[in-house]
């Protein structure tokens, strides 16, 4: 009875799973569209790449940003250690954005005024070209690698709990359908898509947060 009654609980919590899951393909559909009206010309050389051509307005690199900064892994890191550690666990959010403004100060501006992308454009000029970039790469990958493994499992479950699944196995495979969907974007919009999604999840995230609030 008392398994019988959480199950019914949990169901309840998670709506109705249809319903869910046509929300979720309309999002999905929606913004795919976006993604590839805007990736339509491509990358056609190393800056439209790294910045997208340059063909945004500081509005919209903010919003991007912010709907970078404002992911699961970042929503699901600081809610835990909220839980676990109380205020001290809240000053980790502190540390992100100073963390954001040092990156910004001491590393992006110089490399914009000497008109290179990333670190290891700067310094493979300076020494020698190869050992350095296959450092940056390794690196870049290994970080990568455990973000989106958090962002995947994040994403992946909450679809999951949407949906009203509890088999391990099947939530493996939502968390899979997720990272390809990620990576669908990427692919098929470039830097221009992606910073598109950014904006319409920064968008989308702090407009609830403020419904929310007001409820």
């Amino acid at each position: 009875m008392l398994t019988s009654f959480f199950a019914a609980d949990d169901t309840a919590a998670a709506g109705n799973p249809i319903l869910n899951i046509a929300v979720f393909v309309a999002f999905i559909v929606a913004t795919m569209f976006i993604v590839t009206r805007v990736g339509k010309g491509g990358n056609k050389g190393a800056s439209d790449f790294y910045t997208g051509g340059a063909q945004f307005s500081g509005t919209q690199n903010g919003l991007a940003i912010a709907g970078d900064y404002l992911s699961a892994a970042s929503f699901l890191g600081i809610g835990g250690a909220i839980a676990l550690t109380g205020y001290d666990g809240f000053l980790y959010a502190i540390g992100f954005f100073v963390a954001w403004l040092v990156a910004l100060l001491l590393v992006a501006e110089p490399l914009r005024n000497v008109g290179k992308f990333t670190m290891a454009d700067v310094l493979s000029f300076r020494l020698k070209q190869r050992p350095v970039r296959t450092a940056a790469a390794i690196s870049t990958l290994a970080v990568t690698l455990f973000y989106l493994i958090a962002q995947m499992a994040g994403a992946g479950s909450l679809v999951a709990v949407l949906l009203n699944i509890h088999d391990s196995t099947q939530q493996s495979i939502v968390v899979a359908v997720v990272g390809i969907i990620m990576v669908a974007y990427v692919l098929i919009g470039g830097m221009k898509g992606t910073t598109y999604v950014q904006m319409i999840k920064a968008v989308l995230l702090v407009g609830a947060v403020i419904i929310m609030t007001l409820i």
